[in-house]
């Protein structure tokens, strides 16, 4: 029986070489290549241009940290329980990578395309084409009470600064694509059909971004996740240096109090 052969053009090795996406790891990558800039190149197979590279890795930076959220908390109370698994502490702020923290990032760029991929025709080539569409999107989900992905912030309610630097850097690097078209019109006609102003957040700017550059969809979050990986490494260096930890698991320890039991009961309302 032939031995089974397991294709792939990213890292393989011999005893005497290692290669990665076609070149020597040592000789051509090593000192050579950005992160950033690698980090494209692995999920695309093709090396960025300059140009998406500066937009790539200011979306990573958009997305690095966004002070004591969720997963910085978590990476923070893991590490206080379990100080010997970095990767645990680690790991647990990734996972809360969710519907409301990061994962706007994939849910904003995949809404976008999904919008951009029902047009019928030729897509708009000015302002007003573009509003025309993102008011009949705004219109639509908000007639199926569905939240628009991407549109209002919890801390950043007059715009979140991520979001505007973004659309310079984009527009700078000749890269402002549909999606960020489609987002931007987003962010100007809303206020027609919700009668209120709410601002695009930086998470859904970064999923419009990265879907222009080509990125696969099914990745996105991937990506957001990426970025964070830096900044909870950094909650950890900073819980080093000057612990919280413990008296954020204390504030609740010590003012938790007993209640009476309050049974499920299905079809009644929580929260």
């Amino acid at each position: 029986m032939a031995e089974r052969e397991y294709r792939t053009a990213l890292g393989a090795s011999t005893p005497e070489r290692i290669t990665l996406l076609g070149h020597d790891l040592a000789d051509d990558v090593m000192g050579s290549v950005g992160f950033g800039e690698l980090a494209f190149w692995l999920a695309t197979q093709r090396r960025p241009t300059p140009g998406e590279t500066r937009v790539f890795e200011a979306v990573l930076a958009a997305l690095a940290d966004h002070g004591f959220t969720p997963t910085a908390i978590v990476t923070r109370l893991t590490y206080l329980s379990a100080p010997d698994s970095v990767q645990g502490a680690l790991a647990a702020g990734l996972l809360g990578g969710g519907s409301r923290f990061l994962g706007v990032t994939e849910d904003c760029g995949r809404f976008l395309h999904d919008v951009l991929t029902s047009v019928d025709g030729e897509l708009p080539t000015d302002e007003a084409g573009w509003d025309a569409i993102a008011l009949a999107t705004v219109r639509e989900q908000r007639a199926a009470k569905r939240f628009v992905p991407g549109l209002g912030h919890h801390v950043h309610k007059q715009g979140d600064p991520r979001t505007p630097r973004l659309f310079e850097i984009a527009t700078e690097e000749r890269l402002f694509g549909p999606h960020l078209a489609l987002f931007a019109a987003i962010g100007r006609v809303h206020p027609q059909v919700l009668g209120r102003t709410l601002p695009l957040n930086g998470a859904g700017v970064c999923g419009a971004a990265l879907a222009d550059l080509g990125l696969p969809l099914e990745l996105l979050r991937g990506f957001a996740l990426l970025a964070r990986t830096a900044g909870l490494i950094g909650q950890l260096a900073e819980e080093l240096r000057h612990p919280v930890a413990n008296d954020i698991f204390l504030s609740v320890d010590l003012n938790n109090r007993s209640v009476d039991p309050d049974p499920y009961e299905p079809g009644a309302p929580h929260g």
